[in-house]
């Protein structure tokens, strides 16, 4: 199928990108195109107008500013999987990058066109849920910080308002020698996840003095397991307590679909952080991967 007519607009800046935003057009904004360009040509989405952001040289790099990682919304995935800024701060994404669908869909797909595409099992919101990352939404209005936490209201809707446009994605840096793990479990390499799994794990003195755990593809969006997260902090990670806390992430309420039942979720998702939690935290004690 064709998409129906639209507009096409190029600006050159954000503030010519949200100007027409804040028109009142019925408008979208396209960076890589990967989910946009199907769902337009499938006649799922109907824009009046789409506005390319890809001449817009603020929308896209990757800096460290402080303890934190600065990413423009428009960076390709294909640039994050190859910075050496993302390998040294952000092992995770790293790790989690290659099974973004397929090469020539990193090429062209960006961080910030995931994050708005909202799909439940994408695995660079997961990232930043994981992360506790922060983004920046701008209009004509000025510029609002969301935290990731926040960011996903329902199944592929989030908290940007209609004249908003994401621009930039913060992420923290976790202490150097950190332990990081993701895993995911799909029908075919390249398929979007049945479940992901997502750890950061920071010993202190032989204990977990710090964790993050979330789950991908099990609801509307990525969640964290916070429960699992209270009962680790402050112990030493023993088999029996890395198996309390994936059965703690097995209960996690899931989704039924087409590709899978809630209960083969939960099943799946105690696997996964189980095996996630494993690698992770023998990362942060500084024993080789196997």
């Amino acid at each position: 199928m064709k998409p129906a007519a639209f507009a096409y607009h190029t600006p050159s800046n954000i503030a010519e990108a949200v100007k027409i935003l804040a028109s009142g057009v019925d408008a979208r904004v396209l960076s890589g195109g990967q989910s946009l360009m199907p769902m337009m040509n499938f006649r799922f989405v109907l824009p009046d107008a789409l506005i390319d952001v890809n001449g817009i040289a603020e929308m896209s790099g990757i800096a460290v500013k402080g303890d934190r990682i600065e990413i423009g919304a428009a960076t390709r995935q294909r640039e994050l999987e190859f910075s050496d800024v993302i390998r040294t701060h952000i092992p995770l994404m790293r790790e989690a990058i290659p099974n973004i669908g397929h090469r020539q869909t990193r090429n062209r797909g960006t961080i910030g066109g995931s994050h708005v595409h909202a799909d439940p099992a994408a695995e660079l919101p997961l990232c930043s849920v994981t992360l506790d990352a922060e983004l920046t939404a701008q209009s004509v209005r000025g510029t609002r910080i969301i935290a990731m936490k926040d960011f996903a209201l329902g199944y592929m809707m989030t908290a940007l308002q209609p004249d908003e446009m994401l621009t930039k994605i913060s992420l923290p840096i976790w202490p150097k020698g950190h332990g990081y793990g993701f895993t995911e479990f799909t029908r075919r390499r390249g398929d979007f996840a049945i479940v992901a799994s997502s750890i950061l794990v920071h010993m202190n003195g032989g204990k977990i003095g710090r964790v993050a755990i979330a789950l991908g593809g099990m609801g509307q969006g990525p969640t964290r397991v916070r429960q699992a997260e209270a009962l680790l902090t402050g112990k030493a990670p023993t088999n029996e307590l890395i198996r309390e806390a994936a059965t703690i992430a097995g209960k996690t309420e899931a989704t039924v679909d087409i590709h899978a039942t809630n209960e083969y979720r939960q099943h799946l998702a105690k696997l996964l952080t189980a095996k996630t939690l494993l690698k992770a935290i023998a990362r942060a004690e500084g024993k080789p991967d196997v």
